[in-house]
């Protein structure tokens, strides 16, 4: 993944954009929170650091250098950092690993995961707008629709292998479209 949208995303919290601050939040704040909660070993704690690490995102944002790091990297020293103050402020707490591991895990996507995705869809979306009507919507209705190909050939009267034919050469300029973003 290119780092482009939290580039992007970090100009907005940088401008003090509280859209901005909630999106970089959505895509970060779980990796963010396992680095707190590895450091500080406790669940209540890291979430009071991970607070403390927007906060100070929230007002260091204009400090960030887009070619120094990427922005994930910045945020995760920043958390650290706070997570390893705490320590200092509270001690060391004892935590048994697999109770930790166990806390953290969490079967969403990550941040960049989901920014891929977005970006995927956005470009097969942009794709099938610069094929011709008839093929778009072919490959629409079939893919996103459900519609099988004989269903699809009845709904518009033509021949089935028109049919197959308009959505074949469809995909082929779809791929090639693709391949070219």
């Amino acid at each position: 993944m290119t780092s482009e949208p939290l580039l992007e995303i970090m100009a907005g919290v940088a401008n003090r954009e509280r859209v901005a601050l909630e999106k970089l939040y959505e895509l970060t704040s779980s990796k963010l929170f396992g680095v707190c909660l590895r450091i500080c070993g406790d669940r209540s704690a890291a979430e009071d650091v991970l607070q403390e690490v927007y906060i100070k995102v929230w007002y260091r944002a204009d400090q960030y250098q887009a070619g120094t790091y990427s922005p994930i990297s910045w945020l995760a020293v920043i958390a650290r950092n706070a997570s390893i103050d705490w320590l200092r402020k509270n001690g060391r707490r004892k935590y048994d690993d697999n109770a930790v591991i166990d806390i953290i895990a969490d079967d969403a996507p990550l941040g960049d995961v989901v920014i891929e995705d977005k970006q995927q869809k956005a470009r097969i979306m942009e794709c099938l707008e610069q094929l011709d009507e008839e093929q778009s919507r072919s490959i629409r209705s079939a893919f996103f629709g459900g519609f099988t190909y004989s269903q699809l050939a009845k709904q518009v009267e033509v021949p089935l292998s028109t049919m197959k034919s308009r959505i074949r050469r469809g995909l082929m300029s779809l791929k090639k479209c693709l391949e070219d973003g």
